[in-house]
């Protein structure tokens, strides 16, 4: 009798959650999750509105929640400044070469200490894990130094030379590879690959979701990045676009319209770079963070 009526139970309180599924279409969770979504989007809300107000809508005091219109004049003022391309394509230039380089030597350092083992590798891999809690107020002088001894100080070079590889990269690449199975690799080099080609030909193709991963994260930080390029960089023709705007905020500061209007130009292809991997990065950081 027991057991009867604990079935019982059972398949009630089953049939009470399909019936609250029933009437859900969504899980319960998006009734907490979509509020707090809301909060964390009303900056960039915000920064659409006001992109498309006018100067005495922004200044007015209480501001105005919404536009009366759309006014496009802060674009036209921010496209119509003659160094504004070029600030984009300098970041642009910055980013990309940033994240190809992230990607290769990503991608051979941390197959290295994946699957090789040489004199000294754990302790190497260590030091290398330890700069990434080295802040780089302690680091902006030497790097500055190292830059200015090989002649790329107020260039693109200067940008681009520190940025070339980073122990995240490494890192989370290793973890991921860690996770393949080494079955795979073994019957590459008994058909006679070498480690190059099995990395490039195997393990790679295998290793989408960590190299989506290390792309965005490599394009969002230097897209973003403006203490070293403030650091590195005096002439405003070699300006990124996160200086530039800087600049040009302080030169025109009462033209919010065209300081919002810039500052959504920057965000977009940041925005539409994370919401093209968004599935890639979660998946990646999923699987290389679980193995050590």
């Amino acid at each position: 009798m027991t057991a009867t009526a604990t079935t019982q139970r059972r398949a009630a309180h089953a049939g009470v959650n399909r019936k609250s599924r029933a009437r859900l279409p969504f899980s319960a969770w998006h009734l907490l999750l979509a509020p707090l979504a809301l909060i964390f989007a009303i900056p960039l809300i915000w920064l659409v509105l006001s992109s498309v107000m006018s100067n005495a809508e922004i200044n007015r005091f209480p501001p105005a929640l919404w536009p009366s219109g759309i006014n496009l004049g802060g674009f036209r003022y921010v496209l119509n400044n003659a160094l504004f391309p070029r600030w984009f394509l300098n970041s642009l230039i910055v980013s990309g070469v940033a994240v190809v380089s992230n990607l290769v030597f990503g991608s051979l350092g941390g197959y290295a200490f994946a699957r090789m083992r040489f004199f000294g590798s754990r302790t190497l891999l260590v030091l290398m894990l330890a700069t990434m809690a080295i802040p780089f107020q302690l680091t902006m002088i030497p790097t500055f130094l190292v830059m200015k001894s090989l002649g790329l100080i107020d260039s693109l070079g200067a940008l681009i030379v520190p940025s070339l590889v980073t122990p995240f990269a490494v890192f989370l690449l290793r973890q991921f590879f860690l996770s393949l199975p080494r079955e795979l690799e073994e019957a590459a080099w008994m058909d006679g690959c070498t480690r190059l080609r099995v990395l490039f030909r195997i393990v790679l193709p295998l290793s989408r979701p960590a190299l989506s991963t290390v792309a965005i994260l490599t394009f969002l930080t230097t897209w973003n990045d403006l203490t070293w390029p403030l650091i590195a960089i005096s002439h405003d023709t070699q300006y990124t676009l996160q200086l530039g705007l800087a600049n040009f905020q302080g030169r025109h500061h009462t033209q919010w319209a065209a300081v919002m209007a810039g500052n959504l130009i920057t965000v977009l292809p940041v925005l539409l770079a994370f919401i093209g991997a968004q599935k890639s990065f979660i998946r990646s950081i999923t699987s290389s963070g679980l193995k050590g």
